[in-house]
């Protein structure tokens, strides 16, 4: 972990030599460029969440709630683990 460390110390030291030893023009353009990109994401994002806001349909439908106990399509037989069912059969001799 402290070679991780160390490593990635002396990484972001190089990087900061390189950025200093840069032109102050060369760093005012980097700097402009990131930040224009970051306001094109956030105006995005911004446009996107504006969009899906005013799209949404906010209809609630209230439906009954079924109880599941009067399901009568499904078999309860069917929900249990087959493998199990089998093994239990064989061992306790049930057909």
């Amino acid at each position: 972990m402290k070679k991780l460390r160390a490593n990635m110390d002396r990484y972001f030291d190089q990087l900061d030599d390189r950025w200093r030893e840069m032109p102050v023009r060369k760093q005012h353009q980097y700097t402009l460029y990131f930040f224009l990109g970051y306001l094109l994401l956030t105006a995005g994002v911004i446009a996107k969440v504006w969009y899906d806001a005013g799209n949404s349909k906010n209809d609630l439908h209230i439906e009954h709630i079924e109880n599941p106990v009067l399901k009568k399509n499904e078999n309860p037989v069917s929900l249990q683990d087959s493998i199990s069912t089998i093994l239990k059969n064989k061992i306790y001799e049930r057909k």
